[in-house]
């Protein structure tokens, strides 16, 4: 399983390429809050048990994995774009270009990126798109994990904020619970307008 998992970075090492950081966002899903990326470059030789995918692992899990990931890696990058410039750009725009904020924010930078997903980013390494990267790559999968746990941790301040919409609970995302505030209460400042769930209240 180590081996599976560290497959496209050894790949990418035989090529001639030293620091080699992968990519993933959270936050495409919801109907509220922001987009999140974050970019990690793990060196070969700190194999972190337990990194996969975030969304097989409990919340538990992943803050104790999050804060491994942080105590291992060569650096960490995070990407942050807001619901309006979502609006004004799109989601898939809006992930991509979050996702090339979290490479821009990584020190050292990397000399090859592996990329969750179909679509290369607006950044100017050589870089992989590796479709399921998040079950395929460990340093994406541990970008996965370390947006994950940044986002909701987002939304978890925005409760505070807004505590009528349940945050804390659905992190924006179009529960029954969070549809039904929003017809009840109207959209907020970090709503996506434009999403469905939300446009209908206007």
């Amino acid at each position: 399983m180590e081996n599976d998992l560290l497959a496209y970075e050894m790949d990418a090492c035989e090529k001639g390429y030293a620091k080699i950081a992968g990519i993933d966002e959270a936050g495409r899903g919801p109907i509220a809050g922001p987009v999140v990326s974050a970019a990690v470059i793990i060196p070969l030789s700190s194999y972190i048990e337990g990194v996969t995918d975030s969304k097989q692992l409990t919340p538990k899990k992943r803050d104790l994995l999050y804060k491994k990931i942080y105590e291992h890696a060569v650096s960490v990058g995070i990407g942050i774009v807001d619901p309006a410039e979502i609006e004004r750009i799109n989601i898939l725009k809006a992930s991509l270009l979050s996702m090339a904020m979290a490479v821009q924010n990584l020190s050292p930078q990397p000399d090859f990126l592996l990329v969750d997903g179909i679509f290369q980013i607006p950044y100017t390494l050589p870089q992989m798109a590796v479709p399921r990267g998040d079950c395929l790559s460990l340093s994406v999968a541990a970008a996965s994990i370390i947006a994950k746990v940044t986002r909701d941790r987002l939304m978890e301040k925005y409760h505070y904020e807004y505590p009528e919409y349940g945050f804390d609970r659905h992190k924006g995302y179009p529960t029954r619970e969070h549809k039904e505030a929003v017809r009840r209460f109207g959209c907020c400042p970090i709503h996506r307008k434009s999403f469905k769930g939300v446009r209908e209240t206007l």
